[in-house]
């Protein structure tokens, strides 16, 4: 009875310390968090060629037809849990409509009326959710890729309802009067390039979070 019981406190304790961020490790990813989704905005995401071609074809890059923004959120979340996440993007936002330009078109109050603005609103509980769950059990690579594609969806969700809200309310502001196309522009496809993204931003936090023993 008392080795079951070692053994369960044993497994307790190393669920509860694989849950929780100490507060310098989420000051720290806030930061880092916050400075990765300003430089990353404007940086297109790509992949290249496979390496055994490399020699007979040289490095060729393929635009994804995204930036790594999106990876950028959802990395903070997977490195340093949700309180990173959620204080990195409400930061981003804040300095995005009242300080600086670092939006994708730009910044500033007026922001609001661009259709991709919901989907930035989308970056805080996305980047929550995604480091919610990404400390919840020890770590693997598939718990992270889960947690960043849940992330991914709430953002996508976030800026459907807003795209929606602004067709509504001011549509002769919009880029088309089509819903569908809007749709498609904003949320269809940009998805594949960003589903490739999530994945590197799996396993590379996976790396990351075991080369700093957490």
């Amino acid at each position: 009875m008392n080795i079951k019981r070692k053994r369960r406190n044993k497994l307790t304790n190393t669920k509860k310390s694989s849950s929780t961020v100490s507060f310098a490790n989420e000051l720290l990813w806030a930061i880092i968090g916050l400075l990765l989704t300003i430089f990353s905005t404007f940086v297109e995401a790509f992949v290249t060629n496979t390496p055994w071609t490399w020699a007979q074809e040289g490095v060729n890059s393929l635009p994804l037809g995204v930036t790594f923004q999106v990876g950028a959120v959802l990395l903070t979340g997977c490195m340093g849990g949700k309180n990173a996440g959620l204080l990195s993007q409400v930061a981003y936002i804040f300095l995005g409509l009242f300080w600086y330009p670092i939006f994708a078109q730009g910044g500033g109050l007026q922001y609001w009326q661009q259709p991709s603005f919901g989907y930035i609103l989308g970056f805080m509980p996305g980047a929550w959710l995604c480091g919610r769950l990404a400390f919840r059990r020890r770590t693997r690579l598939e718990l992270l890729a889960l947690s960043a594609m849940a992330g991914l969806l709430i953002i996508h969700v976030c800026g459907l309802i807003y795209l929606l809200g602004l067709w509504f309310l001011i549509p002769s502001q919009l880029p088309s009067n089509n819903l569908v196309e809007l749709i498609m522009g904003y949320s269809v496809e940009p998805i594949p390039g960003q589903l490739v993204v999530v994945c590197t931003v799996a396993v590379v936090a996976f790396i990351l979070r075991y080369i700093l023993f957490y």
